[in-house]
């Protein structure tokens, strides 16, 4: 295998803190970048490297001290690869080994059988046989003076895969910063566990999130159910940059497998959404701890929330709608005869009477929204929950936490049927939980008794994961953080926020310096369970392109009785 012009040679290093590298006096040092991809070919295996650090060094102080004079180029050549010289910083990632013994040439890069002797005497110049690559763990390093090389696109699909492998549900994410192939994650294990998009606010995250969506519902790794926060995920969202206005949401790319409901209809049928259903909640559906959940944004006091259980005891679902009902003489005698605090169960019935402005909330509903999108779930479709004017804080986490909560009692239920039939018709549909603000369900102070943390602890135990969107990762319980599976991590500048990523992530060092040099726009480092390493990717673009190689028949190019009969349609098969 030729693996052409070499960039440099190994000086030292340690498997914990990777090699150095003396470049070649023909290698420019500018041509080195942070997160670019390398290969290192030692005598047994091949190892496949990030970049994680570019450094100068010179052979002598002397010329520290005296260095040449700006315009004495003659004198600079001179001593370019042997007085002063560039040094770049290799984190070794994954080895290529053979299979069947065989030796790699330190100096072409070819193989050759160690036990077959050499008709010119010159081993390492002679193949001998073809090599069958084995990928795995880095366990030790090469030897002094192994040469570097540019990393090829066979090393990339050797650890990546392609898009099309039959065998797995690969989707591209992008491309390395250096080349044109693509960088794959396995779907598989991206719903296998709970995963996270992070980075500061103006990153893309919504991008990224969009294209991870697409890629799940097209290769039907699992189904979805996304708290869409800000309207950005449904239906066409504001895109960035001056050439494009808006950019489609997943119910125009797969108009037969997402449904849109709203809790704002007037909102949603202004943005011209098509056949998109109401949400509406009713009192008897909040208990406690959903209100616990939302007790910072309601200011409620820890005795408010005593009191509230209380209440529970005694009237049961209908605690709500008798509180609000309740006069001061009423509270006054309840809580002679229960032993509450009137005070605070006054305060308690204050803060509440907010939720008598939300547009979605019910004193009673005519039937159960939840259990028609568990319907839909259960049917394989992808819901997407839009909020509209109703996205503060407190209908976001009440909402979610509401639908999320019962959803998982019945996968429950689902999980442990099939745990007992063993049935694979029995067998639950994977279901991804998309929510943005994550931290604000996830912070340590609440975490424990929150759905969020079950699900982020259970790591799928009954087939149920969470796709976090965040800014904030440092907010984010620790415990939780470790158990991410996959982290697609946006610049971020906080050095909180760039430790929280690293969480449980043995090796972190030399990533972190690569974190922070990201680009502000289309860049990410992917690091977890669905790719076989850490990488940098120039993410791919969510665009007209991107539309037509994974979205359905374009929803524009539908007649609008066909697109109105195929809801018909689903709808009767849901049994709505």
């Amino acid at each position: 295998m030729n693996l052409g012009q070499p960039l440099g040679s190994v000086i030292e290093g340690s498997l914990t803190d990777g090699l150095e590298v003396r470049l070649h006096p023909d290698i420019s040092v500018e041509d080195m970048r942070v997160g670019k991809f390398l290969v290192v070919q030692g005598m047994r295996s091949r190892f496949f490297c990030m970049l994680t650090d570019v450094a100068l060094g010179t052979a002598n102080q002397r010329i520290i001290a005296n260095p040449p004079s700006w315009d004495d180029t003659f004198l600079r050549e001179v001593l370019a690869g042997s007085g002063t010289y560039g040094t770049i910083n290799l984190s070794p990632m994954l080895m290529f080994t053979p299979e069947n013994n065989e030796t790699y040439s330190a100096t072409n890069g070819k193989s050759v059988n160690p036990f077959v002797p050499s008709t010119t005497g010159l081993a390492s110049f002679q193949p001998q046989t073809s090599t069958t690559m084995e990928l795995l763990p880095v366990k030790t390093i090469p030897s002094h003076f192994s040469q570097v090389y540019e990393a090829s696109e066979d090393d990339f699909r050797r650890v990546f895969g392609w898009e099309d492998d039959p065998q797995r549900k690969n989707f591209s994410i992008g491309k390395p910063l250096d080349m044109d192939v693509p960088v794959c994650i396995d779907l598989n294990r991206f719903v296998e566990r709970s995963n996270g998009i992070f980075g500061k606010s103006g990153t893309g995250k919504s991008f990224l999130t969009r294209l991870i969506l697409a890629g799940v519902i097209r290769k039907s790794a699992a189904v979805n159910l996304i708290f869409d926060m800000h309207s950005e995920y449904g239906w066409e969202a504001v895109a960035e940059g001056k050439n494009v206005n808006t950019v489609k949401g997943l119910k125009q790319l797969f108009p037969s497998q997402v449904e849109v409901y709203t809790l704002d209809p007037e909102s949603t049928k202004r943005r011209g959404v098509r056949d998109a259903q109401e949400l509406y909640l009713s009192y008897d559906q909040i208990d406690v701890e959903d209100i616990k959940l939302c007790s910072r944004d309601l200011g409620l006091s820890d005795a408010a929330l005593d009191n509230a259980n209380i209440l529970f005891s005694e009237f049961g679902k209908s605690w709500i709608v008798q509180l609000l009902s309740m006069t001061n003489e009423e509270i006054e005698m309840f809580c002679d005869e229960k032993r509450g605090h009137k005070g605070s169960i006054m305060a308690l019935q204050r803060k509440l009477l907010r939720m008598d402005s939300l547009k979605y909330i019910r004193a009673a509903c005519p039937q159960n929204y939840i259990d028609k999108i568990l319907q839909c779930l259960s049917a394989g479709k992808n819901v997407v929950i839009e909020f509209g004017s109703q996205s503060n804080m407190l209908s976001y986490m009440l909402v979610t936490n509401m639908i999320t909560k019962r959803i998982h009692e019945q996968y429950v239920k689902k999980a442990d049927k099939f745990l007992q039939s063993k049935n694979p018709c029995d067998r639950p549909t994977p279901l991804m939980i998309t929510i943005e603000e994550a931290h604000r369900f996830l912070d340590p102070a609440i975490v424990q008794s929150t759905i969020f943390g079950t699900i982020a602890r259970e790591l799928r135990k009954y087939f149920v994961t969470l796709l976090v969107v965040d800014q904030r990762p440092s907010g984010i319980d620790n415990e939780v953080m470790s158990q991410i599976g996959t982290r697609i991590t946006a610049l971020l500048n906080d050095e909180k926020d760039i430790d929280a990523i690293f969480t449980g992530v043995s090796g972190g060092g030399g990533l972190r310096s690569v974190l922070a040099k990201l680009d502000s726009k289309q860049q990410a480092l992917i690091l977890g369970h669905a790719v076989p390493m850490p990488v940098v990717v120039r993410t791919r673009p969510y665009d007209s392109t991107f539309y037509a190689e994974i979205g359905d028949i374009a929803w524009e190019e539908k007649p609008d009785a066909e697109v109105f009969a195929a809801a018909e349609l689903a709808k009767a098969d849901l049994g709505f």
